[in-house]
């Protein structure tokens, strides 16, 4: 019964959350325009845009048509965003889907739990925007893209391991804390997988490879979904958390693995 009226409690926000996603989907079609057309850019701002993106045009791509699924495939980097999502996004569903039966579970009523459980959510919010700055940041002082994104994704990787210290306490704010370290260098390694189709590949594979990696991420949290049920039903929390951490990691070494500087004038031509 605990569990019906928390979530029940939270009917209202839930409605309104959904609802707020239909106002951003409209507020996202009159706002947003493509460079040609846009009208808050100054007119020397749209020339270099469309000047760029001519001259990155005729230096790294030899043809125009889209690339075939097959071609995109056989490139190490394809695998490594493919990995760099599935092995992420399932750990951000089990958090939020989780999150409040696992502080219940540590003997957290949920009155108490009300009091912590907003906490990750709002520092994935803000490890997005951190992940994009900092990146951003290095860039400005002289690294290059991809190692920009790999230093982001390093932390991304090595701060999803804390969620092993999780089952060490049963302390609500150990674990709110916890868990939003987690999901903040969740969302800087998200961030980055988000991008680097855009970094690597030419325009009109784009969608294709971030389409692959979305992909992997729904077969991945489909997957861990059904085994979370199974292994929190006949064991416990424990082992689920230790894999929640170390499969990140994993990711975070293969982006590492395949990604090269090297892959960018390779996609770009395939």
């Amino acid at each position: 019964m605990g569990l019906y009226h928390f979530f029940g409690g939270w009917r209202p926000a839930f409605v309104i959350t959904g609802t707020l996603g239909f106002l951003w989907l409209g507020a996202w079609r009159m706002l947003y325009h493509p460079p040609e057309s846009h009208p808050r850019i100054s007119d020397a701002e749209r020339e270099m845009i469309l000047n760029d993106r001519v001259e990155f045009e005729e230096t790294h791509e030899t043809k125009t048509e889209k690339s075939k699924w097959s071609d995109l495939l056989k490139l190490p980097q394809t695998w490594g965003i493919i990995a760099a999502r599935t092995l992420t996004d399932p750990v951000w569903f089990f958090i939020t889907d989780w999150f409040a039966i696992y502080l219940v579970s540590k003997g957290i009523n949920p009155e108490q739990g009300l009091l912590a459980f907003w906490i990750p959510f709002v520092a994935a919010d803000l490890g997005n925007f951190f992940g994009g700055g900092v990146s951003s940041w290095l860039i400005k002082r002289g690294w290059t893209v991809i190692s920009a994104r790999k230093a982001v994704v390093i932390f991304g990787g090595l701060g999803m391991t804390l969620l092993i210290p999780t089952v060490f306490t049963s302390s609500l704010f150990s674990l709110a804390g916890l868990f939003a370290i987690s999901t903040f260098a969740y969302a800087s390694f998200s961030t980055m997988a988000l991008v680097l189709p855009s970094d690597l590949y030419r325009s009109s594979s784009v969608a294709t490879v971030s389409g692959m990696s979305g992909t992997g991420a729904g077969l991945g949290t489909i997957i861990s979904t059904y085994l979370i049920g199974y292994v929190s039903d006949h064991y416990s929390f424990e082992p689920i958390l230790i894999t929640a951490s170390l499969v990140p990691f994993v990711g975070m070494i293969l982006v590492l693995v395949l990604i090269r500087p090297d892959n960018r004038q390779q996609t770009r031509e395939a």
